[in-house]
């Protein structure tokens, strides 16, 4: 396809829809010897692969990159889902569907692209044919090839497919105990629950639990306090059991974390300082114990202030980054939490000591921006929730990914 300034070969490609495919394929090109006279006599080519409607209109699928300055480009190898390129119909390429109308440009590469998931091999090597030159002039060959170098297909999972293949979810929860939450009993008091009103931290552990407590089959959740000093001898903790059960630190449901948050607010004393690094190396090492995909850890953290062992938090989590594990983290109260956006690694991988995270893992929201002008806790807490849980599904998958771990076939019901 000519465009002026621009080197453009056009793949059209024909399908029908197949809306449950979900593989996706990763391939290579470079041409080789293109014409220069068929397109304004400029050298900076590149691939459009378009792909084919039902109402007889075309859609682009995918652009390669521009090559510039030569007419025997190598292309970047690109990944596209099967359904952007040819909706999922391979078998309309291997049934040769050669009456329908494929445009004028690169149909017959359109064809034996898709050729190769019936079998043949790369290279391939594909002719780029000037239509009105073919028509006028007998000796004309070709304008160039277009060759693929490679092409794979892979299946994409889906976080459903490991939900519904096994894959248990197990929801442990960290809260601050630590002495700028203020006096439990004082209105001001971020741990201040009234007869009318939760507390901002069981608002939070709510919001989350409350969903995820739906994927974990047991609704058994270990749940660790932190920053505090704690009976008998008045020694600081940060991973003292809720439920003052060190053996199993479990408790039944969200209702029976709260239970025992509230009864450990009337037994400990608030102190400090905020240290994550027991907590997260205390999950990772459980998360350590099974990395076959079938078992996935989300760890919920509620703070309200900067942290205190900022070094060792980000060891620990690099080192958990390797770890079938996730972690959330909720700030809760007006302190600025700029730490916790280091911590989270979306604009920039976390790194401690040369090592790089080998996934983000970590995700973190300020409370305060999901709470409801109108007082609307409920409201309140599914906005927190929706944002709070969107990336565990995408952080499973990479791990599974990353592992080659396939979800198991779900048993028929």
């Amino acid at each position: 396809k000519g465009v002026p300034g621009k080197r453009c070969g056009t793949i059209l490609l024909l399908a029908e829809e197949l809306s449950n495919c979900r593989d996706i394929v990763t391939m290579q090109l470079c041409a080789n010897k293109l014409d220069k006279k068929d397109f304004f006599g400029k050298s900076d080519p590149f691939l459009v692969f378009y792909r084919s409607n039902e109402d007889g209109t075309f859609t682009i699928c995918h652009k390669t990159e521009v090559v510039k300055n030569t007419l025997n480009p190598v292309w970047q190898p690109f990944t596209i889902p099967v359904r952007a390129l040819c909706n999922g119909d391979y078998d309309r390429y291997r049934n040769g569907d050669g009456d329908r109308d494929r445009g004028s440009h690169g149909a017959r590469a359109g064809y034996e692209v898709l050729g190769l998931h019936a079998g043949t091999d790369p290279p391939l090597c594909l002719q780029v044919l000037n239509p009105r030159k073919k028509c006028k002039k007998k000796k004309y060959v070709n304008s160039g090839t277009v060759t693929l170098l490679s092409f794979s297909v892979e299946s994409e999972f889906t976080f459903v497919d490991y939900i519904r293949g096994g894959t248990q979810l197990n929801f442990t929860v960290a809260i601050d105990f630590t002495a700028s939450n203020g006096l439990p009993s004082q209105p001001t008091s971020l741990h201040y629950a009234s007869p009318y009103q939760l507390s901002a931290y069981a608002l939070a552990l709510k919001a989350v639990g409350e969903i995820i407590q739906d994927y974990d089959s047991d609704k058994l959740f270990p749940a660790y306090g932190f920053g505090a000093k704690v009976p008998p001898d008045g020694k600081i903790s940060h991973q003292f059991p809720l439920n003052n059960n060190v053996e199993n630190p479990s408790c039944v449901g969200i209702e029976g974390v709260l239970e025992s948050y509230l009864q450990s607010l009337r037994t400990v004393q608030l102190y400090g300082p905020t240290n994550f690094a027991p907590v997260i190396n205390q999950v990772a090492g459980t998360a350590a114990q099974v990395t076959d995909g079938s078992q996935y850890h989300v760890l919920l953290i509620i703070t309200d202030g900067v942290i205190s062992d900022m070094l060792q938090t980000k060891e620990a989590i690099v080192t958990a980054s390797s770890l079938p594990m996730s972690i959330i983290i909720v700030g809760v109260g007006p302190a600025e939490f700029e730490a916790m956006e280091e911590l989270d690694g979306d604009e920039v991988r976390l790194s401690s000591r040369g090592r790089y995270a080998e996934r983000d893992i970590v995700q973190f929201v300020p409370f305060r921006d999901y709470v409801d002008d109108s007082g609307n806790q409920v409201l309140s807490m599914a906005r927190l929730a929706k944002d709070v849980l969107a990336e565990i599904p995408e952080q499973l998958l990479s791990y599974m990914k990353t592992r080659d771990i396939k979800p198991r076939r779900a048993d028929p019901e």
